[in-house]
């Protein structure tokens, strides 16, 4: 694949049901920090708890449909890519946790049939830029909707903040 800014070299896969809620994700007993790697250490802990033990930089969630359900807290985003992971992958996401990864920066990709073909354990290789998902281990190719330029240059710019704040610099 040839994309920009927005290749993803990808990593290995941690793949996780329907249903994982920003509680599973980041359990509420960690919330009274907002520390990144404070929560990245807890991140997925009740859900797998050898997650933080074994996550790599460039790895990968893949999930089921509903991911990030719950409560509208941005400590879930903040945990998972904080920990390493470079994308998640879903069949579908919970609206508020969609717009907050966003926000802090979190590629995330809506991709049915590849959440069903990718398992624990492949590698993949992500573009961002033209919704690809390459299955290193398998050979598959996925497609997934890209994003709109906007949404891409928010998530390029590191979330919502910073690209304003490098709006406002120019």
């Amino acid at each position: 694949m040839n994309c920009i800014a927005d290749a993803r070299p990808g990593g290995n896969v941690f793949k996780y049901g329907d249903d994982i809620n920003t509680d599973l994700i980041i359990p509420a007993r960690y919330l009274s920090r907002s520390d990144p790697q404070y929560l990245a250490r807890h991140c997925m802990e009740d859900l797998d708890p050898t997650f933080f033990e074994q996550v790599q930089p460039e790895d990968v969630i893949v999930a089921g449909a509903n991911f990030g359900c719950g409560s509208s807290r941005e400590h879930a985003p903040v945990a998972i890519k904080a920990s390493g992971v470079c994308c998640v992958i879903a069949e579908s996401f919970a609206r508020i946790f969609y717009r907050n990864a966003i926000n802090i920066g979190l590629p995330i990709i809506e991709a049915p049939r590849a959440v069903d073909e990718i398992q624990p354990g492949h590698s993949i290789r992500i573009c961002i830029a033209e919704g690809k998902i390459h299955n290193t281990s398998t050979g598959a190719r996925h497609s997934a909707p890209p994003f709109p330029d906007f949404i891409r240059d928010i998530i390029s710019a590191g979330g919502l903040i910073a690209h304003a704040r490098g709006r406002l610099a120019q």
